[in-house]
């Protein structure tokens, strides 16, 4: 499976945040799965590349050319792909992958993650997607997210298709179990 994960370009001030992405990075990778991620070399981004890259696992890179012309593009990849822009990193990591992970991170990896999860409930892809949530770093948005149910702005099938987990194997456990929600349009 190529699966595409959404982090942070820093590290977070909590070491716990780059123990969890080297370790479920590490076991991606010792199962088989490619990693698909935004081409970076900083951060959390830069310590999933070469946690899968030191399991033996392959790696892809999505990044703008802006990005590489700031010198910022991981230069050890499997594969580093440039593109226009943003959007064009976006489309394409979700069109290469197949299941969507965010780790921890900020403002960018929410946007990400909120775009293919929407994506997801639109029924525009029938792919999985994941919050990895070690050591309850996403539980504020699960409670938020709950609330918006609760309060009728999401839907029961939007919420349970939306993945959850807070180790490495439990992760792997739901994306094997998985099942695509019934589109909320259609």
């Amino acid at each position: 499976m190529h699966i595409a994960i959404y982090t942070g370009a820093s590290l977070g001030l909590d070491p716990a945040w780059t123990d969890a992405a080297r370790s479920l990075a590490g076991t991606l990778a010792e199962a088989g799965h490619t990693i698909v991620y935004g081409g970076g070399a900083r951060g959390l981004m830069g310590v999933v590349a070469d946690a899968a890259l030191e399991a033996g696992g392959r790696v892809h890179g999505v990044i703008p050319q802006s990005l590489v012309d700031a010198e910022i593009g991981h230069p050890g990849l499997t594969e580093l792909e440039v593109v226009s822009g943003m959007g064009p990193r976006k489309d394409r990591m979700a069109e290469l992958a197949d299941a969507m992970v965010a780790l921890p991170g900020g403002a960018g990896t929410l946007e990400e993650f909120f775009e293919v999860w929407t994506a997801q409930m639109l029924g525009l892809h029938r792919k999985p997607v994941a919050l990895y949530s070690p050591h309850g770093f996403w539980d504020a948005l699960e409670e938020l997210l709950d609330g918006l149910r609760d309060q009728g702005f999401l839907g029961e099938a939007a919420r349970e298709g939306l993945i959850t987990a807070r180790t490495p194997e439990g992760l792997l456990a739901r994306l094997a179990a998985w099942e695509p929600p019934r589109p909320r349009w259609g």
